[in-house]
């Protein structure tokens, strides 16, 4: 099942669960919820599963708190840790903020508290960025989590990695930071996300790409797909680097640029056909015929109005001729 099937199936399962028993409860024993069903088929040790499978239950679970179940936090004791925060387009931040300013919080943001009294976002960057900076909000509604290092990093990631349209370069900023947090491999990433194999191996190629090339995707992560990203990857092995960082650079700053088209900028020219040979034989002071070669093709051109005649009558001749020749060899 894919991540947007995946968000689907959560959304739709939100609110449908009995009063009396608890999101992602099943009396077979195994997790309803998104997370934890991929939890479920993760290959760690016992023990690591179950602290893993737990902590993304719970997030997903204090993602889903109603309103009322949550309390005002000050936004100044919120604190960002980086690299965790989902770049969005300029679209998509135009229309959270237009959402924020106009409608009361739906969704709390989930927070860990931390002992020097300040609180660090694991869920909810942009809903404290927008309220902070743009609508200059004192506080916010907010849940807070207790868990560890690894619990909350492996919830952030995953909050993210649920989230609809998430663009290719954020799934691997993702990924990178779960591989370096928490130890996990290409193939584990593979069987927690749900994605083919050749479609994590296509988002990690991104890796491949020059760090200043990089820099520039994550400022527009939309821009730039994880198939084009492989391409461009595979041009930087070749010792492309520099033309693969100026074409992603334009790419990224272009409206109007394509993929396709900023590949054809850092890809090798193509080298120019050679010029035709060309001999012109005449007969006395009239041009009698031309008579080129271009990639192992000789062409004949007759001049006058009895040229196609003239061309087929000559064709049977020269065909006579190359067979006398090859007998004669």
């Amino acid at each position: 099942m894919s991540i947007k099937d995946r968000l689907a199936a959560k959304a739709a399962s939100i609110g449908t669960s009995p009063r009396n028993q608890k999101a992602g409860d099943d009396p077979s024993g195994r997790p309803k919820t998104a997370p934890g069903q991929l939890m479920a088929s993760f290959p760690l040790l016992a023990e690591k599963e179950r602290e893993l499978q737990s902590a993304l239950k719970r997030i997903e679970e204090l993602e889903t708190t109603e309103v009322g179940s949550s309390h005002e936090i000050s936004i100044e004791t919120l604190i960002e840790v980086p690299g965790r925060r989902r770049v969005l387009s300029e679209e998509e931040y135009r229309e959270l903020r237009a959402n924020l300013e106009s409608n009361p919080l739906v969704h709390p943001i989930v927070y860990r508290p931390l002992a020097d009294g300040r609180n660090e976002i694991i869920s909810g960057n942009n809903r404290v960025a927008i309220y902070r900076d743009d609508l200059n909000r004192a506080t916010i509604l907010g849940v807070p989590f207790n868990g560890t290092d690894a619990e909350v990093e492996l919830g952030a990631a995953f909050s993210n990695l649920l989230a609809p349209a998430l663009p290719d370069f954020e799934k691997y900023r993702q990924f990178k930071r779960i591989q370096q947090n928490l130890g996990l491999s290409q193939a584990d990433i593979t069987r927690m996300s749900g994605l083919a194999q050749s479609h994590v191996a296509r988002i990690l190629s991104f890796e491949n790409l020059p760090d200043a090339a990089k820099q520039v995707i994550a400022t527009r992560p939309h821009k730039l797909g994880g198939t084009a990203a492989a391409k461009f990857a595979s041009l930087a092995q070749q010792g492309r680097i520099e033309e693969v960082t100026k074409a992603i650079s334009a790419l990224i700053n272009s409206a109007a640029l394509t993929q396709e088209k900023a590949l054809a900028l850092a890809s090798p020219p193509r080298p120019k056909a050679a010029t035709p040979t060309v001999v012109t034989i005449n007969a006395g002071k009239r041009k009698f015929c031309e008579v080129s070669v271009r990639s192992a093709v000789v062409g004949l051109r007759f001049s006058g109005k009895d040229g196609e005649a003239m061309a087929d009558e000559w064709a049977h001749r020269i065909a006579d001729f190359i067979r006398s020749e090859i007998e004669k060899m």
